[in-house]
């Protein structure tokens, strides 16, 4: 279908010079921060409390969301979207509200560390510590670690699904996988991303920033990346925990989201795809000004309750 209007007016007003790509650190987390001002309002939850993990690298950040203290409720652990270099606790915080609110879960949202500070493959690692943690910790914040997801989106879904693929072969046992726009491959050159590369948002020349940052490679070497970094490129699927899979039509991204898809399905893991008519990658922070946007949280939420009913 054609551009969501009112994404496409956010488009024209709001994406304009310098490119993205072409800022310095500090300015690129500063631009991914504000999209949290097109946010609606986030829903109200009854325990939000910052705490911190250990981890063999020190202290993690995190915060936890628990919109029904005193009851068990399944639990999330959400990584944040921002290409591995940008991206915060508190820019994920109206997604992690929401979906805490919507799929009635405990949400652990992770402040892992970025790049360039800290490259690949610090990210993995203080993911993979905070599953292990969730699954650990359960009954100390009000979570059945029975009713384990891991979630994210961009970035964050990459993270996710790397540590499911880690998880089926070391514990604990995840329930399911939400991996919403997920960055899985570094090749670039699929077909949504030759014919999206520019004009809507996320860009092919972005990725290639990221992507970069991230590895500490020069683009021509991302060949030599890991399926821990790029895990389209892992050689087996089977086993992996039920997935749910959200693309965004006018995503450069949206095209290794659904062969991963694909190759789970065909690998046997319950695997359920949207594709979000309209929208672009950002459509998560959009809901305050695109009411379409805000289906892209239903989809999710509505994914999570009903994996925590199969799990």
């Amino acid at each position: 279908m054609p551009l969501d209007p009112d994404v496409k007016a956010f488009l024209d007003t709001h994406i304009g010079q310098p490119p993205v790509e072409e800022l310095a650190v500090p300015q690129f987390r500063a631009a991914i921060e504000a999209f949290t001002a097109y946010c609606a309002p986030a829903p109200s939850v009854a325990l939000v409390q910052d705490v911190t993990l250990p981890t063999r690298a020190g202290p993690l950040a995190a915060r936890l969301y628990h919109p029904g203290p005193g009851r068990v409720l399944p639990v999330v652990v959400y990584f944040h979207g921002g290409g591995w270099m940008s991206g915060s606790i508190d820019y994920a915080d109206p997604v992690c509200r929401a979906i805490a609110v919507q799929a009635q879960a405990a949400v652990l949202n992770v402040g892992y560390r970025l790049a360039p500070e800290h490259p690949y493959p610090a990210a993995v690692e203080d993911a993979w510590a905070a599953v292990v943690w969730a699954s650990a910790n359960g009954a100390a914040i009000g979570a059945d670690p029975a009713r384990l997801a891991v979630a994210g989106e961009s970035a964050g879904a990459n993270l996710a699904t790397v540590t499911a693929l880690l998880a089926r072969e070391a514990g604990p046992r995840i329930a399911h996988q939400l991996l919403v726009c997920p960055a899985l491959d570094t090749g670039l050159d699929t077909r949504s991303y030759r014919r999206l590369a520019t004009g809507y948002g996320n860009t092919r020349a972005v990725m290639v920033r990221c992507w970069q940052t991230y590895l500490g490679l020069p683009a021509g070497s991302f060949h030599r990346a890991p399926w821990q970094a790029a895990p389209l490129r892992a050689p087996d699927l089977a086993g992996l925990p039920p997935a749910t899979v959200i693309t965004m039509e006018y995503d450069p991204l949206r095209d290794e989201g659904e062969i991963y898809a694909d190759r789970l399905a065909a690998a046997g893991v319950p695997t359920s795809v949207t594709r979000c008519q309209g929208m672009i990658h950002s459509a998560l922070y959009l809901d305050g000004i695109a009411p379409r946007a805000a289906r892209t949280r239903a989809v999710a939420a509505t994914a999570l309750r009903r994996a925590w009913q199969l799990s």
